[in-house]
């Protein structure tokens, strides 16, 4: 379980290569926000069945990916709304 915690502590996006378009970095965040929510899925598991006694960092890890969820989901709203936008312009 500390190695779980570790690695939900330690979370960074950063592009992988100097390649990296807006479809790379999407993806790139994606799989880092799955990677939270299955630390926390996995840290609240432990707690549940009595693995583990860190009720606080098992919730902290869950609020962590909750609003990064949370936070993706403004984002993509916010890139279809300017997407949309740029769609109704006349030339």
């Amino acid at each position: 379980m500390t190695r779980l915690t570790q690695v939900a502590g330690n979370e960074a996006v950063t592009p992988a290569s100097n390649e990296s378009g807006i479809s790379t970095d999407f993806t790139q965040v994606i799989r880092s926000i799955n990677q939270q929510q299955n630390i926390a899925a996995d840290l609240m598991t432990a707690v549940d069945t009595g693995q583990s006694d860190d009720v606080v960092g098992a919730m902290v890890a869950s609020q962590k990916a909750s609003l990064s969820f949370s936070m993706l989901m403004e984002v993509r709203n916010k890139v279809l709304s300017g997407i949309d936008d740029v769609m109704r312009m006349s030339l």
